[in-house]
């Protein structure tokens, strides 16, 4: 992405560029066509924009081969292009998606990238359809859907097959969840183990796995009794290195809440700081510091990976011959228990993080047995001497 910045020129906002070229700092003003006053959220968005979509001349002169060039070598140049404009971990799963299924795939029938046609692609989504759910193919066709943008809009074709391909229908997602007695089984297996505090915050609060590993002890305040989230921690493959990216932000603004500390769990959680203050002190300069602020660590004061917990949570319900379930799917655990004690859908929704209500209602109004009832119990009022009659 070139950098940018707004400038203010006779009472009108301007956008200037700066790139390099030929060795040289160039730039690029652009009119915005917006006066200053009352203006500057709306330019900052143009700014934005403007930088993340700039094509500079180096980025041309790679493109004009390209034209004719297969399609798989078109999809690695768009992905080398596309890498400065997005986040490492969507970068990793567009760098997964492309190499591993969209090449692969295309590799057999040599096609250029102006010869590429929507049946061509509706063909590579059946076949991906035969091993995979729709909504993994969903994801294909997001990137493949913006490989083509970039070329049509650097005009190497001049309109996008896949605007004319029919796109797989959405699988609703049901998760699934652990009983209490379940709950109470695991929670018996974790107890002092290294997933103790990941799965009883999963559980509990709720949390993802990137919100837990990326807990630091200054979310607790252990005066007011309070958690707030507003600190992830995810891992991705860039380029085939892991990368930790560590954040001060959630998935969404709704993300970032602030839920009550139970008693319980507060003691839990004190008696973990005390064990890490003292397994930095047995372990000296062999402890690792570069993570002392975090919650979810081990005695050598090494981060829980998320991988870590992933695979030792199946692990673990393996040895201890519990049902098998994901370990998001302890965040589903949550929401049923919440529903299933009477909760209202709009409480869970902020207790969760969810951006808005109809995501929580979405994928839990099947679970939602209570307000089935009251409903059923709202029709017996209304048609109580109507029923009379087929009794």
């Amino acid at each position: 992405m070139v950098a940018g910045h707004l400038q203010e020129k006779k009472g009108f906002y301007y956008i200037v560029l700066c790139y390099r070229y030929k060795g040289k700092t160039q730039k690029k003003w652009i009119s915005t066509g917006l006066r200053t006053k009352g203006n500057k959220r709306v330019a900052e968005n143009m700014l934005a924009e403007a930088r993340r979509t700039f094509v500079t001349p180096d980025d041309k002169e790679e493109l004009k081969k390209s034209a004719d060039m297969l399609f798989t070598d078109y999809m690695k140049l768009w992905l080398s292009i596309a890498k400065s404009t997005i986040k490492p971990t969507t970068y990793s799963s567009y760098e997964a998606i492309t190499n591993k299924i969209i090449i692969p795939y295309f590799m057999d029938y040599n096609l250029s990238l102006k010869e590429v046609e929507p049946y061509h692609i509706q063909g590579f989504y059946l076949k991906q359809l035969e091993r995979v759910c729709a909504n993994s193919v969903i994801h294909y066709h997001g990137v493949i859907h913006r490989a083509f943008k970039y070329a049509v809009k650097t005009r190497l074709i001049s309109s996008n097959p896949v605007d004319l391909v029919d796109r797989p229908k959405k699988d609703i997602f049901r998760g699934s969840f652990y009983s209490e007695e379940e709950i109470r089984e695991l929670f018996e297996a974790v107890k002092g183990t290294k997933l103790e505090l990941p799965v009883i915050l999963a559980s509990f609060y709720g949390l993802r796995r990137s919100e837990i590993v990326g807990l630091k002890w200054d979310a607790f305040d252990f005066v007011e009794n309070t958690i707030t989230i507003k600190h992830t921690l995810t891992s991705c493959m860039v380029d085939g290195k892991k990368q930790l990216i560590a954040a001060d932000t959630t998935k969404t603004k709704s993300s970032m809440r602030t839920l009550p500390l139970v008693p319980q769990f507060k003691d839990l959680l004190l008696q973990r700081m005390e064990e890490q203050k003292e397994w930095q002190r047995v372990c000296g300069n062999c402890y690792n510091k570069e993570y002392k602020d975090y919650v979810c660590v081990d005695e050598m004061g090494n981060l829980l990976e998320p991988g870590y917990i992933t695979s030792n949570f199946s692990k673990l319900l393996a040895k201890n011959e519990l049902r098998h379930i994901r370990f998001h799917d302890l965040r589903h655990t949550c929401a049923s228990t919440l529903l299933k004690n009477g909760v209202p859908m709009k409480q869970i929704q902020e207790w969760l993080g969810h951006s808005d209500f109809s995501t929580t209602a979405n994928i839990y109004a099947h679970l939602d047995y209570a307000a089935k009832l009251n409903s059923a119990q709202a029709m017996l009022g209304g048609m109580g001497d109507a029923l009379k009659v087929i009794q």
